[in-house]
């Protein structure tokens, strides 16, 4: 495959990603257009008055219509990362109240995080403050920069405490009322309680850790140059340490070696020699969740740039001068000193959520789990999107009876080919993982999965031939991972849910309920995936496209430089 063709399909992939990131980019040219109108509006006792220019015959201009205005359902969403800013980016709030809570007053384009470390990418080239992004012409989202303390599920309120400067006037706790409640508040650095890691690691999830990090490594490198220092010494401070071999932390030890030996080497050439980089996992590779074709490149790009990479290595605990680990084959223990430790190896729930869990009976999870509608599994309204849940999909084998007992129509215990096929598209609707396995074994018509052992066509089957023939559906089940991706697309689904609310009821969109009867009023989330990328330093990339195509080397990097370059004549 050519290198033209290889830009193009990759662009075609990343055309959805596009759209959503040139949204919340041109949000901030956008600007309100007010509407004059001859008459104004306001609310008293209930009832809607009107002012009109014109006066009425008996010199009144006043008259009151008796119709009460709806209420608004209040929705509360907590989060402003890539699924609660998908989610608002897309509301219509014409018909609800929507409040928005969090920390972060700007929306963070993530995957940039590992060139703000470098200097690659300035910090305010990768935000955009929260209220631009909701500005809306038709309605009005309030924000409030807090943190939510407390969910309390039984009285529908969530308690908040602001994060702003305790010394400025008024009260920084309050508490808020909601009809539903969107919790998107991401994750946290899972430490895994290792001995301090709190203490003596950085961490890569937002901004300020980048700049953090930023930061650190010019001080190793001041403090490296100063005089009296032995040579060890130096050594230690221009050891950095990076924990973790999933795509954040490569992108950031590979951004690391190219600011150190691009641009650092030349402004502190007297310690030039005495960097070193050095990347621990616990696994047997490095970007163990892409292709192993990805897997074994990023290693040997990473032996010839000078990085060393441990695998198969255990951290065991860290301190300010050493981190300390044990070896998974041998069995033994090892040390060694560094300068700075990042540590990237995955999420963990936060604490607010892990009491919520606990209220919803839950409290023996460790993340919080969903439906397929995202709704939080035991609340009627409230849900999860993002790295803070999980989908739990239904297996098909729980319903396999009432399945069969709905195709059955003439109630003959046994199933035609006509019969599964009446049922087979609300099948695969409600469970993806038989569109999965028909594609991981190749069959092309749903009747293929009615097959005897030996392959060849059945006019029926019973009840058991039907299990026997699903039995192996349910293991294409994967969770979904914590990406940009799933959050983006996530809160897109949901916004969409909201907005169609009031037509699904009367008219159900989904598939059919196979163990009450009826419809359900939604499609279940279906999370199309888009591909990975990993830049691996040295204008080279990898990148994991559908279908198994993989492609590394420097026309992958240009694609991915390509995709912000298009960001920035946008914005």
């Amino acid at each position: 495959m050519n290198f033209l063709m290889k830009i193009y399909l990759l662009s075609l992939l990343y055309h959805d990603l596009l759209i959503f990131q040139i949204t919340w980019l041109q949000v901030k040219s956008q600007r309100s257009k007010v509407h004059r109108i001859r008459e104004n509006y306001w609310l008293s006792s209930g009832g809607l008055i009107a002012h009109a220019d014109s006066p009425s015959e008996g010199g009144k201009s006043i008259f009151e219509l008796n119709q009460k205005v709806p209420q608004k359902k209040k929705v509360v969403v907590l989060g402003t990362g890539w699924a609660g800013t998908s989610f608002l980016k897309d509301l219509d709030i014409s018909s609800y109240d929507v409040q928005v809570v969090s920390p972060r007053n700007y929306f963070a384009f993530t995957p940039l995080l590992p060139s703000v470390t470098c200097g690659t990418v300035e910090a305010r080239s990768i935000v955009e403050p929260v209220r631009n992004i909701i500005k809306k012409r038709n309605g009005e989202i309030n924000f409030w920069e807090a943190e939510c303390l407390k969910i309390d599920q039984a009285n529908r309120k969530i308690f908040c405490r602001s994060i702003i400067d305790e010394n400025l006037a008024g009260n920084n706790e309050f508490s808020l009322q909601y009809d539903y409640l969107i919790i998107a508040i991401g994750a946290q650095v899972n430490t895994f309680n290792t001995s301090g890691v709190l203490e003596h690691c950085h961490f890569l999830k937002e901004v300020e850790d980048a700049q953090k990090i930023r930061r650190t490594v010019i001080d190793c490198f001041e403090k490296a140059v100063l005089p009296g220092l032995t040579e060890e010494e130096r050594k230690t401070n221009l050891h950095f340490v990076v924990v973790g071999g999933g795509p954040t932390g490569i992108e950031f030890a590979a951004e690391l070696h190219d600011f150190v030996h691009e641009d650092l080497v030349n402004i502190y050439p007297s310690v030039k020699d005495l960097v070193n980089i050095t990347v621990i996992q616990s696994g047997d590779h490095i970007l163990n969740s892409f292709d192993e074709r990805i897997s074994s490149f990023a290693e040997r790009k990473f032996q010839r740039d000078g990085i060393q990479v441990l695998t198969g290595h255990r951290v065991v605990s860290v301190s300010d001068r050493l981190i300390n680990m044990k070896n998974k084959t041998t069995g033994n223990d090892d040390s060694m000193p560094h300068g700075m430790v990042v540590w990237s190896t995955g999420v963990g729930t936060h604490p607010v959520v892990k009491d919520f869990m606990e209220q919803v009976g839950q409290g023996n999870r460790r993340v919080l789990a969903t439906d397929e509608w995202l709704r939080v599994k035991g609340c009627e309204n409230v849900y999860a999107l993002g790295d803070c849940a999980t989908v739990d999909q239904k297996k098909i084998m729980e319903d396999i009876s009432e399945i069969f007992k709905a195709a059955d129509k003439d109630n003959s215990g046994t199933l035609t080919i006509e019969e599964f096929q009446d049922v087979i598209e609300d099948v695969i609707i409600r469970y993806p993982q038989v569109e999965l396995y028909l594609n991981s074994k190749h069959l092309f018509d749903v009747a293929d999965l009615l097959r005897d052992t030996d392959g060849n066509d059945r006019l029926e089957v019973d009840i058991e031939g039907f299990k026997l023939a699903l039995s192996h559906v349910d293991t294409q089940m994967k969770s979904l991972p914590a990406t940009a991706q799933v959050a983006a697309q996530q809160g897109a689904y949901l916004s969409r849910c909201f907005n169609i609310w009031d037509k699904c009821k009367d008219n159900p969109e989904g598939p059919r309920k196979f163990r009450s009867g009826g419809r359900h009023e939604f499609r279940p989330f279906r999370y199309r995936h888009l591909g990975q990328f990993a830049p691996l330093g040295g204008e080279q990339a990898a990148a994991e496209l559908p279908g198994d195509w993989v492609s590394m080397g420097h026309s992958t990097q240009w694609l991915w430089y390509s995709v912000y370059a298009r960001l920035d004549m946008v914005e």
